[in-house]
């Protein structure tokens, strides 16, 4: 024990001893006073006041333990627990794209998507620290990874694009206990349909890092600031690191570092804007000899190493939950591809239903109500694709209101004029009023289809705009002539029969009266 202790143990002990000699004496004094009047209050008060002076006692000496060991902080772990919560988002996460990926019907796209849960899934059990080099070709990557793990790793050289693909690397940093994997990318803004793909790829990596190390070899241009903010606006952790700092002299240098940390201020924090010379250039000595300088890059591993310990985890978290989300994304990008073919389906289908039932319909009521039954039908099996159980009812509704819709936009009338127009162009110049008339069912068919695609696309939802929008924006998308003429043709080959049978009882037909009937009598 050091004198210290022992003169604040004695100081203490004397101060308690005379407090004790005190309270005795005024106790048994104040003991006397109330005994005479009330014994059991006076026995109640003694109690209590040795109660309390036995709390003191035991405060000094408890306070004067936690003192001693006040010296002796216990040095923290480097390797830190992922935060509860982010365990469980990144768990929970995981799970559901495992879900999602057993509805994707693609075998190649289930299985390559399989695969990156599996790596995901491994790499949050492994807690592995993935740091990717990024920059520009030619800017001194892969002299930084060959730096970084003291050995020459991959090939150094002048030309752009020496790295063509990521290579990867592990080691160890200082004496953490963490095994740290890092990866070398191709450059990015390289000219050609090659440089082109070396960059994408290079993203792809970039955007699965726990930490990026953005080099640069000079002055921060916009061509690279742009990916930099996608980065880092991406949930990127990033540090800038300016290469090549032994080809300029020191003011240079430091007016350089001051003026990268000004064009990345709110985006980078100053201390993680750092210079380095991965590979300085040989120097020639008063002898004649040339001397390899070693690389000068003990900056950014001290600021790795302050990152990690201080926020490796976390940044682990984030990255298997980012990931885990990007892969989500894919898999729900590639079922919503796979629901519209499907869907798309069930539009075609029920659009060349509803154009045979209208030819073999004579009667205008009876086209109503079949036209009616048949698209509340189709709404009905799409909501089917997309996982929502409607009735017939609920079907009935939603297409008779779409139907009003349709009317009330117009849309009517200009579907008869687009598809008369072509049928004429398409049977020599003849207006035939029930070809007309089924074609048009089955085109503005199309169109409900197309509409109710993208109202179950969204959960159900027609959007800001409501369904007027999402008509208008279908009506537009297909009535290119193009498009017009190749679906009368369609319609033709997939009803030659019952066009065969309405042409003679029709011909004499205005098309003026087809439109008025079509207008007020018509419903999808």
């Amino acid at each position: 024990m050091s004198p210290r202790r022992w003169f604040v143990l004695l100081v203490g002990l004397g101060v308690i001893l005379g407090l004790m000699l005190w309270l005795v004496n005024s106790l048994h004094w104040l003991y006397i006073q109330v005994s005479f009047t009330t014994p059991l209050l006076a026995n109640i008060l003694l109690l209590l006041l040795i109660a309390l002076l036995a709390g003191l006692v035991y405060a000094f000496f408890y306070y004067l333990f936690l003192f001693g060991k006040g010296g002796k902080k216990k040095r923290r772990s480097p390797h830190l627990r992922v935060p509860v919560e982010k365990t469980e988002a990144a768990e929970e996460t995981l799970r559901a794209v495992r879900r999602q990926l057993s509805q994707i019907e693609d075998e190649v796209a289930r299985q390559a998507l399989l695969i990156r849960a599996r790596e995901l899934e491994d790499s949050f059990v492994r807690q592995e620290f993935r740091v990717v080099v990024f920059g520009t070709g030619s800017a001194g990557k892969t002299s930084l990874v060959n730096a970084l793990l003291g050995e020459m790793v991959g090939e150094v050289g002048a030309p752009m694009g020496t790295t063509d693909v990521g290579e990867t690397y592990s080691f160890w940093l200082g004496d953490m206990d963490q095994e740290i994997l890092v990866t070398d990318t191709p450059g990015i803004l390289e000219a050609g349909i090659a440089g082109t793909y070396r960059e994408q790829m290079a993203r792809q990596l970039a955007a699965e890092a726990d930490l990026l190390l953005f080099v640069l070899d000079n002055d921060l241009r916009q061509s690279e600031y742009t990916p930099l903010v996608n980065l880092v606006d991406m949930g990127k952790r990033s540090l800038l690191v300016l290469n090549k700092i032994d080809l300029l002299p020191e003011e240079d240098q430091l007016a350089l570092l001051k003026q990268l940390r000004w064009r990345v201020k709110g985006l980078i924090a100053a201390a993680d804007v750092i210079g380095i010379a991965a590979h300085p250039q040989p120097l020639r000595l008063e002898t004649g000899e040339w001397l390899d300088p070693q690389p000068h890059i003990l900056p950014l591993i001290r600021r790795m190493a302050a990152v990690l310990r201080d926020e490796g985890d976390d940044l682990i978290a984030d990255n298997i939950l980012l990931q885990s989300q990007r892969l989500g994304d894919e898999a729900r990008q590639i079922i919503d591809q796979q629901r519209r073919r499907q869907a798309e389906k069930v539009v075609e289908r029920y659009q060349w239903i509803g154009a045979g039932v209208i030819c073999v319909t004579p009667i205008p009521v009876v086209d109503l109500l079949a036209t009616a039954a048949v698209n509340a039908q189709m709404v009905v099996e799409i909501g089917k694709v997309y996982g929502c159980e409607l009735n017939r009812d609920r079907g009935r509704d939603l297409a008779l209101s779409l139907g009003k819709t349709l009317a009330s936009l117009g849309i009517v009338k200009g579907a008869v004029d687009l598809i008369a127009a072509a049928l004429q162009l398409s049977l020599g110049g003849i207006v035939i009023g029930k070809a007309v008339q089924s074609i048009s069912a089955a085109y503005l068919t199309r169109i409900a289809g197309k509409s109710f695609i993208e109202y179950f696309r969204h959960n159900q939802d027609w959007g800001d705009g409501g369904m007027t929008e999402v008509v208008q924006q279908q009506f537009q998308l297909n009535r290119r002539d193009e498009f017009i003429k190749a679906f009368v043709q369609e319609a033709i080959a997939k009803l030659p029969e019952s066009l065969g049978k309405v042409i003679p009882a029709q011909l004499s037909r205005p098309l003026e009266d087809l439109r008025e009937r079509e207008e007020e009598n018509w419903l999808p």
